[in-house]
């Protein structure tokens, strides 16, 4: 199973990356001849062990190529019906809610199918995910899964990312299926049809929502009430963004997503109370087939969240494995359950997620036993201890380097955090499950849930002490994927060296650090020493960064300096990539001058920025870019006859229209100009 796998994810990877290597009619043609062609082979050389490899290659070509297909079987943008295919304007649609209600900072959330669409006066079917948004003022989240509403006008595609190392939500969002988002106003929308799906998922999103509903009814406090619902059943819409910066920076966040840590907690309480069960007649399949249910019942109870699913699928092939009375080998198991996923939804190979929690429990499978070998003490106490801090240190191991990758930081500290934090997970996530299961009995709810919310605030404040240590958080680390991959193979290299003591691994080691070195020097001159200037694209805001030799020198609205949440969406990440220590900001409104204009220069360059509409030109003023800002210009002529410039911009802080009359009244003129609004942030190398 894991050549397998390890195959199967290649050719999904191999479509993802390259989706134009094969047509559709190609790959299935090829997937046909090598399946047929591995039939042949086994049949006539099954004998033969000399020829083993001929029955391999042509058998492994056909799962490489069944994911390459996979993946064009899933992607809804290839269908026609899909709404990216729609090039009438639309004017209304029927949409089929898909999910639980979320909060969001502003708004609420929800993921609905749409089903058909109306175009030039007639409904037509059609399909494709959209993401609804209400204002916060709207009550949406008595809608069950399945409801049917009519929403008045049509849903936006999604926007790429327009501003240097932006997280790109269209991407992100595209590997679910989602290509369009909508943000509803109060009577543009109406239920349509209540839900007549009774299925699986509808009650499972019952479930949840009754759990939810139980926490929160029984813990009052809204940070503890958060935990508790993020650690039990996954939801993570209540965690302030203090809260979530603290679990990360001791290295704890693992414990606020349910994983296979949470499924394994109550799969190792399972076999403890089914224990005496395991010695009579049959036991081991009683054992088996109710740890199934309860899991799965635990699923079911979490809404069937992915990271959830992940983790019981992978417990559920160790569990089979074990009653057909075979030695799981748990390679196979984690490959097997990988498989299986995949073939429902190959997309999930680029969940951070999914990679994280699979390395998670390689690190410890293969780490955790040789790590706790090394050390044998008397006292009890200190093997717990021990045993905690190898499984803290073996999942670490296996992804510190992605999470630098995706995270750009490392806790210092986790081991700390871990040692209180994995028996606190265990009491907490035992705790609130019992809580729903008794929220019916109000006397035994609210005790369990006052000594449940304490229990947690300890337990907050233990994370935010460990927040508070000096240096407890490695932050703003910029590696490249090629880094990423030289330091997983140097961690692959120090256990080879553990376990042989040989001189090769050593080697490795050595040539890795070259390696990596060499990188971080062609980093260092490629993006921190490079001078440059970028006109951020942030929608109604002016910003505007001069970056060199680890200094920003930032000019923004004064609105948005104080924006931290706009500011580490769209700025922060070019600056982690650029080497960033120091940042020195400008308000815009302390520079506010009587004739309305800013004059900067920068490496040899001149700018000049115009940020009122009262503003007054020198004559004769000669300079290389001009940057308007607030629709400040009213027409271009005069501006001209005033001052010669080389290239106009247009930030984001001006109005569609005005970019668009201003850009046709510049080519008229003849003049350079770009719209921030329009085409993403300008930057320019200096």
């Amino acid at each position: 199973m894991v050549r397998i796998a390890t195959v199967f994810i290649a050719g999904i990877l191999l479509c993802i990356y390259f989706p134009e290597f094969l047509t559709t009619q190609n790959a299935r043609r090829l997937f046909l001849s090598l399946g047929v062609s591995y039939i042949l082979v086994w049949f006539f050389l099954q004998r033969s062990k000399a020829l083993r490899l001929s029955t391999g290659i042509p058998g492994l070509s056909a799962i490489f190529l069944a994911g390459y297909l996979n993946v064009m079987l899933k992607d809804e943008s290839r269908q026609e019906d899909n709404l990216l295919h729609v090039a009438d304007k639309i004017s209304a649609y029927q949409v089929k809610l898909l999910s639980s209600v979320e909060e969001k900072e502003k708004s609420w959330k929800r993921t609905g199918l749409v089903q058909a669409i109306r175009v030039s006066d007639r409904w037509q079917e059609a399909s494709g995910k959209v993401n609804l948004y209400w204002p916060k003022s709207e009550k949406v989240s008595h809608f069950d899964y399945g409801d049917i509403l009519l929403v008045k006008g049509a849903p936006n595609e999604l926007e790429p990312a327009y501003n240097p190392h932006e997280f790109d939500f269209k991407e992100y969002l595209g590997f679910k299926n989602i290509y369009h988002q909508h943000f509803l106003q109060p009577d543009s929308w109406s239920l349509l049809t209540p839900s007549h799906d009774r299925g699986f998922l509808f009650y499972a999103n019952h479930a949840r929502k009754w759990s939810v509903a139980s926490v929160k009814q029984f813990i009052r406090s809204p940070r503890e009430q958060a935990i508790v619902i993020a650690l039990v059943l996954g939801v993570t819409d209540g965690l302030d963004n203090d809260l979530r910066n603290a679990y990360a920076a001791s290295g704890a966040m693992h414990v606020l997503a349910v994983s296979g840590l949470h499924v394994s907690i109550i799969y190792g309480i399972l076999l403890f109370f089914f224990k005496p069960l395991t010695g009579s007649v049959g036991g081991r399949w009683v054992v088996g087939m109710l740890s199934l249910v309860l899991l799965w019942g635990y699923a079911f109870l979490t809404g069937l969240s992915p990271s959830v699913l992940r983790a019981v699928v992978m417990f559920s092939f160790m569990i089979v494995a074990k009653l057909i009375g075979r030695n799981p080998n748990i390679y196979n198991t984690l490959a097997a359950s990988a498989f299986c996923l995949l073939i429902y939804d190959p997309f999930l190979i680029m969940s951070v997620g999914f990679q994280l929690s699979y390395l998670a429990v390689l690190g410890i499978v293969y780490i955790q036993r040789p790590l706790y070998n090394l050390w044998e003490t008397k006292s009890s106490f200190a093997d717990w201890a021990w045993q905690l801090s190898c499984v803290s240190i073996a999942a670490q191991s296996a992804t510190f380097a992605w999470g630098l990758l995706y995270f750009h930081q490392f806790p210092v500290y986790f081991l700390v955090a871990n040692l209180f934090i994995i028996p606190g997970s265990f009491v907490v996530l035992v705790a609130g499950i019992l809580l729903v299961l008794v929220s019916p009995f109000d006397f035994i709810a609210t005790w369990l849930g006052i000594s449940l919310e304490w229990f947690v605030k300890i337990l907050n404040e233990g994370i935010f002490l460990v927040e508070r240590f000096p240096y407890s958080l490695i932050s703003n680390v910029s590696i490249s994927v090629f880094q990423c991959l030289l330091l997983v193979v140097s961690v692959l290299a120090g256990l080879w060296l553990l376990r042989t003591r040989t001189f090769q691994p050593l080697l490795l080691i050595t040539l890795c650090i070259i390696l990596f070195s060499s990188a971080s020097w062609k980093q260092y001159h490629n993006d921190v020493k490079k001078s440059s200037l970028i006109v951020y694209r942030i929608k109604n805001q002016s910003a505007i960064e001069w970056l060199g030799e680890g200094h920003s020198f930032f000019l923004a609205d004064s609105s948005l300096l104080t924006d931290r949440g706009k500011i580490g969406f769209h700025i922060q990440p070019n600056r982690v990539i650029r080497g960033v220590k120091t940042v020195h900001t400008i308000s815009a409104a302390d520079l506010h001058a009587t004739s309305g204009l800013q004059f900067y220069t920068w490496k040899g360059k001149t700018f000049l920025r115009i940020h009122l509409k009262e503003f007054r030109l020198p004559e004769a003023l000669k300079i290389d870019y001009l940057i308007v800002s607030h629709n400040a210009v009213g027409l271009l002529r005069p501006v001209i006859e005033h001052m010669d410039f080389k290239y106009l911009i247009f930030d984001s802080s001006n109005s569609y229209r005005y970019c668009e009359e201003m850009e046709k009244e510049a080519r008229q003129l003849q003049k350079p100009s770009y719209s921030v609004l329009k085409e993403g942030a300008f930057t320019l190398n200096l």
